[in-house]
């Protein structure tokens, strides 16, 4: 089926339609989202990410152009997004690894993603449910303090507090377990 016709379908909501597109656009999105992303959970969440705004925009989407150049532009962008807040996360870690009280070797160890993200798992999943989702939004999400407070339902203050509350809370768990 030919790109002029498959968007007409997908937009009168033809379910059928938007498979159709994924099955068209797929291997070719997950193979450019894995080669940005280098982790496959990532560029199938980024895949996601992508043909979900995609459809969600459908309507305002140019016809004179190439609806698979279109798309794979926003998938750019969402994996572009993704390796930000990726970048944002582990500087979080390793400034909080050079600010701890670590011997100079502990602080040279480097660790594997899978490792690096075990951890992770493991201490964010030690903060009280506020901290962890205060944390999270600002650290993956990279909302500002006034964005985490409308996000929990409190005022900007109370977000600062669970975000310095939750470093401090990672910071001592870090140098406890010696990273």
């Amino acid at each position: 089926m030919d790109e002029k016709r498959l968007l007409e379908r997908c937009l009168q909501g033809d379910g059928e339609g938007f498979k159709m597109m994924v099955e068209m656009l797929g291997a070719q999105a997950m193979s450019l989202a894995v080669n940005i992303l280098r982790n496959h959970e990532d560029a199938e969440d980024a895949c996601q990410e992508a043909f979900l705004q995609a459809f969600q925009n459908l309507s305002q989407f140019d016809q004179r152009q190439s609806l698979k150049r279109w798309f794979l532009t926003i998938l750019y962008r969402r994996c572009v997004d993704q390796l930000r807040r990726r970048k944002r996360f582990y500087r979080f870690f390793a400034k909080l690894k050079k600010e701890g009280g670590l011997s100079h070797a502990e602080k040279n160890t480097e660790f594997s993603q899978a490792e690096r993200k075990i951890l992770t798992r493991a201490t964010l999943d030690s903060l009280p449910p506020k901290e962890r989702a205060a944390i999270t939004l600002w650290a993956l999400e990279g909302y500002t303090a006034e964005e985490i407070a409308e996000i929990l339902g409190c005022r900007a203050s109370t977000a600062r507090v669970y975000l310095f509350k939750a470093r401090q809370k990672i910071k001592a768990l870090l140098e406890k377990q010696h990273v």
